[in-house]
């Protein structure tokens, strides 16, 4: 491990407080960044883990509180952050186990250097991170966002919601791949999601009524192939979200509740109630402007000086979300409508004899 110190301001304990140990992860895969900070010294300590390197972390961090209450004859408190990303919460939930109240970190709101050329390196990165712990500490919330992590079971049942959206990415590709190499030689009517896509791939000729070639027509069936395959899983992934959603019975989901609640409602179907509960209702909110906060709906006002106007919504929130809140409005407003032409079509004189007969 290797060792690095730059002069700042310590934390300040009262001294009927316990004493503040802080840490900043800084994460990657080559390699962790620690930079902590105590009450002992007026420096900032960096040290550099092999990446994934918990046990090590566990370790450094068992060394630090040890020494620091050897010294100040007090109980520690271990205080870690990190940016969310590609590790995901495991790592909070291991240092919760191990009594370290830690907080992720959503990267987007930490604040940088908006010069065009700054300086950028994991131990900058580190020390920023940890100085926006201490300055957040101190009591200014508005330091950076801090993450409701979700429950393992919570985490889990994404899992349903997100891996449809992703077969249903794959099943794009495949259908454009498929209709791609048929345009390229004049074949524009074939639709690969018809139920008889392989006889009529028998049946197909060219533009200029040659049959297919024997390559072109062998990696159109290999690409059925993959559709069908995702077809099938997309088939599996929709039966047990209408079990969580349009049955009445126990499920392992979290929230089976909610959905079934949710799909009683006008509009909603059991792919939005999923949608809803996975990603926004399986949290509380203390009123709408979080909730339009969080799925990134909230106005984006631009005043300066003379210069005053609106960029829209602020899109800084969760997408699957919004893009479902948004579906889920335009339907709605669909239906509204729909029902606003039909009264405005009927004669009146016709409706109140209607109504009289």
């Amino acid at each position: 491990m290797e060792a690095q110190t730059v002069d700042t301001l310590p934390p300040v304990a009262a001294d009927h407080d316990p004493v503040r140990c802080l840490l900043a992860i800084e994460l990657s895969k080559k390699s962790w960044i620690v930079a902590i900070t105590t009450a002992l010294s007026d420096k900032i300590s960096q040290y550099t883990l092999d990446g994934c390197d918990w046990t090590g972390l566990l370790e450094l961090m068992e060394r630090v509180r040890t020494r620091v209450a050897r010294e100040a004859g007090r109980p520690v408190e271990m205080i870690s952050c990190y940016e969310a990303g590609y590790d995901g919460f495991w790592l909070h939930r291991l240092l919760e186990r191990q009594g370290v109240r830690s907080h992720v970190i959503d990267p987007a709101s930490v604040q940088v250097d908006r010069r065009a050329r700054r300086a950028k390196t994991d131990h900058i990165d580190a020390k920023r991170l940890l100085r926006s712990l201490m300055a957040y500490l101190r009591g200014e919330p508005k330091v950076w966002s801090v993450l409701r992590v979700p429950s393992v079971a919570e985490e889990d049942d994404r899992r349903l919601h997100r891996e449809r959206d992703r077969l249903i990415a794959e099943r794009g590709q495949h259908v454009n791949r498929i209709k791609g190499l048929c345009a390229i030689h004049g074949i524009y009517d074939y639709e690969p999601m018809r139920r008889d896509r392989m006889l009529r791939l028998e049946q197909l000729h060219t533009g200029d009524g040659r049959e297919l070639p024997s390559r072109l027509k062998a990696e159109i069936a290999r690409e059925l192939q993959r559709l069908e395959l995702i077809l099938g899983m997309l088939k599996e992934i929709e039966a047990e979200r209408d079990a969580v959603a349009l049955t009445e019975k126990v499920s392992e989901h979290t929230n089976s509740k909610k959905i079934q609640n949710l799909v009683k409602l006008k509009a909603i179907g059991a792919e939005i109630a999923t949608v809803l509960t996975g990603e926004v209702f399986y949290r509380p909110f203390n009123n709408r402007h979080q909730v339009a906060s969080y799925v990134g709906l909230t106005p984006s006002p631009f005043q300066s000086g003379s210069k005053c106007r609106d960029q829209g919504i602020s899109k800084a929130g969760n997408p699957k979300a919004r893009s479902t809140m948004i579906e889920l409005a335009l339907g709605l407003g669909a239906d509204a409508g729909r029902a606003c032409s039909v009264e405005r079509a009927w004669p009146r004189g016709d409706a109140r004899s209607a109504g009289a007969g």
